[in-house]
C-alpha cells in the first residue's frame, strides 16, 4: 500500500497543502490505464464532478445514472488508494455548485493551482466548454489525448477526403491493415473481409444462452442519494444487484465472461432477436468500454488470444465482434467529429413527428417494440438490431423528428454517450443526414421482423398482412414511407427495386389509406 492516500470524500477533508495543476477528469474517462497515472506527483489534485446539468439535458435511465456516478466514484477511490490527491464533488454535497467552471473557480481558491489539464471531451458541447477555460479563468489551460480511441479525431475525415458518403467498409479494411488485425501478410484471414452473411441467423433454440453476466454490485446508497436530491429518471433498478461493471477488475471479467459463454456463437446471432433472451450472445461491454475502464485494443487482444486457444470457435465469429469494435465504434466517432456542430441539426426528410408516449412504457400491443422497449427499461440496455430494426425502424416508418429520436437514445441506454448515440441514431437508423453515413435507410416491413425473430408468434397483429384488421402496422407504414420520400430516394440504386415492386401494386391507396389511420391512432397501437 503506498504511504500516502487522500481523501475522495468532498470539500472539507481534502489536503490543501501547495499545488500547481488541477486535472479534470470526466465521468466517461475513467482509464486506469493512462500515463496520468503512472507516478504519484503531490504537485497535482485530479478532480471529478458530479454535475447537476449532466444529469438533465434529457431525462436518462435510473441505471445510466446510477452506473455513471458509481463508476466515477469507484475510480476516484482507486486514484486515492494508489496515493493520488483526489478532490471529489459529489451531486449532493451543498458546496457544489453545478457547475463545472464554477467549481473549478472553488478549488482554485482552495488549492492555488496555477495550471490547468484536461484529457480530450467526446463529446462536441464539453469540447467547446472547455475551449473556454483558459480565458475564463485567466489560467494555463492544455489539452491531452484520452489514450483510449484506435484512431484521432479526424483521422476518418482525412480517410475520406473529398467523397460525399463514407462507407464503413472501406474504412474497417483500413484499420485492419493499418493495426495488422485478423490478417495473413496483406490478405484479410478467411479468406474475405467480413462475414456477415454468415451472421444473419434467426434463434430457433438450437443451442442455450448464457445468462448475461453481472457484477452484483450494491448501489442504493447513489440510488437513494439520486431520488432524495430529486434528479430526474426512468426506467428500472435492481440497485442491491446492480450489473453494470463499475471499474476495471469488473470490465475484464465481463470480457472474460463474454470469450468464455458467449463468442462460439456470437456471429451466428448476431442480428438474432429473442423472447427467451435480452442479450443473446452479445457482450454488454459497451458501458464498460464507453466509460474507458476498458480499451478496444486490448479486447481485440484478448479475443484473439482466447481464439487462438480455443479453434472450436470459427471466424466468423470472431470478425464479427471484432469489427464491431476497430470498424463501426471508431467509424461513428470519427463522423462525429468530422460533422459536428451540423450533423445534430440535419433532418433530411424534414420529419416532425412526436415519438408515441408508450417508448417509455413499451405498452403497444405490436410485440416486437413492446419486447424492445421494456427489455430496454428493465436493462438500460437493448442490441443493435432492436435499437436499429425495431424501435429505431418504427420511429423512421412514422417519420419521427430526430431530435425526439435522439433524445430518447441518449436517454435510455447506459452506453450512450452523443458521441456514439447520435450517429447511430440520426444517421444509421433515421438516415436524417441523406446518406452520408449510410448507404440506404434501415426501414423494413414485418417480413423481417418475421425473419430475425420470434417477436411475430405471440403478437396481437398478423405479420403477413397488410390492410386488413389485425395487419402488422410496419407493413403499409413500410409502403407509406416510400411513398411519401421517393422524391429524395427514389434514385438511390440501393433501393430503385423497391419503387419497381410499389408501382406495380394494385391497391396503393388502401395501403396508404390504412397507414394513414395507423397514425392517427398511434397512441392505442
Amino acid at each position: 500500500m503506498p504511504e500516502k492516500q487522500h481523501t475522495t470524500q468532498g470539500w472539507k477533508n481534502d489536503p490543501e497543502s501547495n499545488t500547481s495543476t488541477l486535472k479534470i477528469i470526466l465521468g466517461d474517462q475513467l482509464n486506469y490505464e493512462h500515463s496520468w497515472f503512472k507516478a504519484v506527483d503531490d504537485n497535482v489534485v485530479y478532480t471529478l464532478m458530479e454535475i447537476r446539468a449532466e444529469q438533465v439535458y434529457v431525462m436518462h435511465h435510473i441505471q445510466k445514472i446510477a452506473g455513471f456516478f458509481a463508476a466515477m466514484r469507484a475510480f476516484a477511490q482507486h486514484l486515492s488508494s494508489t496515493g493520488h490527491r483526489v478532490h471529489y464533488i459529489k451531486y449532493d454535497n451543498p458546496e457544489n455548485a453545478h457547475s463545472i467552471i464554477d467549481n473549478i473557480r472553488i478549488l482554485r481558491k482552495k488549492y492555488q493551482f496555477n495550471r490547468i489539464e484536461y484529457l480530450e471531451p467526446d463529446e462536441y458541447r464539453l469540447d467547446q466548454l472547455f475551449k473556454t477555460l483558459g480565458n475564463e479563468l485567466d489560467i494555463d489551460c492544455e489539452m491531452l489525448p484520452s489514450e483510449h480511441f484506435l484512431t484521432q479525431r479526424k483521422e476518418v475525415q482525412e480517410f475520406f477526403k473529398n467523397k460525399k458518403t463514407y462507407l464503413m467498409e472501406s474504412f474497417y479494411r483500413h484499420m485492419r491493415r493499418k493495426h495488422h488485425i485478423l490478417m495473413q501478410g496483406t490478405e484479410p484471414m478467411g479468406g474475405q473481409w467480413n462475414f456477415d452473411h454468415d451472421n444473419r441467423k434467426k434463434y430457433k433454440g438450437e443451442v442455450s444462452i448464457p445468462p448475461a453476466y453481472s457484477a452484483n454490485n450494491n448501489v442504493s446508497a447513489i440510488y437513494n442519494m439520486i431520488c432524495k436530491e430529486q434528479i430526474p429518471h426512468f426506467g428500472a433498478i435492481d440497485a442491491e444487484n446492480f450489473h453494470w461493471p463499475i471499474n476495471r477488475k469488473q470490465a475484464l471479467e465481463q470480457l472474460h465472461y463474454f470469450l468464455q459463454n458467449h463468442l462460439v456463437y456470437f456471429g451466428t446471432y448476431e442480428d438474432a432477436m429473442t423472447t427467451e433472451s435480452a442479450t443473446v450472445f452479445h457482450s454488454q461491454l459497451s458501458f464498460a468500454m464507453n466509460l474507458k475502464m476498458i480499451s478496444p485494443i486490448e479486447i481485440v487482444h484478448n479475443t484473439l488470444s482466447y481464439w487462438s486457444s480455443h479453434p472450436e470457435i470459427k471466424i466468423q465469429q470472431v470478425e464479427g465482434f471484432i469489427r464491431q469494435i476497430i470498424g463501426w465504434r471508431e467509424f461513428m466517432r470519427g463522423i462525429y467529429w468530422a460533422k459536428m456542430p451540423h450533423y445534430e441539426n440535419l433532418n433530411y426528410f424534414e420529419n416532425e413527428a412526436k415519438l408515441p408516449s408508450w417508448y417509455w412504457t413499451g405498452n403497444t400491443k405490436m410485440n416486437c417494440l413492446k419486447h424492445a422497449i421494456k427489455g430496454s427499461l428493465k436493462n438500460g440496455w437493448a442490441h443493435h438490431i432492436q435499437r436499429l430494426m425495431v424501435t429505431g425502424n418504427f420511429a423512421a416508418l412514422i417519420g419521427a423528428d430526430p431530435n425526439e429520436v435522439d433524445n430518447w437514445y441518449l436517454g435510455i441506454y447506459v452506453d450512450a454517450i452523443q458521441w456514439v448515440e447520435i450517429t447511430n441514431t440520426r444517421g444509421m437508423s433515421q438516415f436524417a443526414d441523406g446518406g452520408l453515413l449510410a448507404t440506404k435507410p434501415y426501414v423494413s416491413s414485418a417480413s423481417y421482423m418475421h425473419k430475425m425473430s420470434d417477436y411475430c408468434t405471440a403478437c396481437s397483429y398478423k405479420h403477413q398482412l397488410k390492410t386488413e384488421e389485425y395487419a402488422c402496422p410496419f407493413n403499409s407504414l413500410y409502403w407509406d414511407y416510400f411513398h411519401r420520400n421517393r422524391e429524395k430516394l427514389e434514385r438511390n440504386p440501393r433501393i430503385g427495386m423497391m419503387y419497381r415492386v410499389w408501382d406495380k401494386m394494385k391497391n396503393q391507396e388502401e395501403i396508404l389509406n390504412k397507414a394513414n389511420q395507423l397514425k392517427t391512432k398511434i397512441e392505442s397501437l
